[in-house]
């Protein structure tokens, strides 16, 4: 779910800093700049693990800062391809189950990937496996709040790096607002036995 990445960045400290050790200065601005951002195509940065090198500092004319070439490795959220992960249920919508894991929110399991047969409760705006027994078929609830086990089967980058507005976006674009599409979303899937709710699986 965590990976260490290798990562290299100019740090620019400002003077009044230049009393303090300059690996805690460099660490700070290193996470002021990444923690809980999304990087594309590496993942949600979490936090600094350690600073492997340090290149010489540089001050420039009219500027009374110094600029560091730092080498560093992040911590980085992205989950590999088939991992199981347990998450919340944040929502329901005929998109699929949105699911949340704390610190990160943009998990879609879409109507395909659940267990099957399952159909959306308009009225309760939630999904619901229609759990077939000898008996006849029982209605399993996704209730939002509830703790689900997941694969992670895909995932998506969204470049959102602000960009100019062509010619023919700026003539509408004072009356739609674009879609603020997510940087980094997973797609999961519950359609295998042990997977979907706890509660569907205790042993008793």
């Amino acid at each position: 779910m965590f990976v260490l990445v290798e990562m290299v960045d100019t740090v620019r400290i400002p003077p009044w800093q230049f009393e303090r050790k300059l690996n805690d200065s460099i660490a700070e601005e290193l996470n002021k700049k990444l923690a809980n951002k999304v990087v594309y195509n590496v993942g949600l940065c979490i936090c600094l693990f350690d600073i492997t090198k340090l290149e010489d500092a540089y001050v420039f004319p009219g500027d009374g800062a110094s600029h560091t070439k730092v080498h560093f490795r992040y911590v980085v959220f992205h989950p590999f391809l088939d991992e199981i992960l347990i998450g919340k249920i944040k929502g329901c919508s005929p998109e699929g189950v949105h699911v949340s894991l704390g610190f990160f929110d943009d998990i879609l399991i879409p109507p395909e990937s659940l267990q099957q047969p399952a159909k959306f409760d308009e009225a309760e705006q939630v999904w619901v496996w229609e759990y077939e027994t000898e008996e006849g078929a029982h209605d399993l609830y996704m209730d939002i709040g509830e703790e689900v086990r997941f694969r992670v089967v895909d995932e998506s980058f969204v470049d959102t790096s602000p960009t100019g507005p062509s010619s023919a976006e700026a003539a509408s674009s004072s009356e739609e607002l674009p879609k603020k599409e997510a940087p980094y979303t997973l797609m999961g899937s519950i359609s295998e036995p042990g997977l979907g709710l706890l509660s569907w699986w205790t042993s008793s």
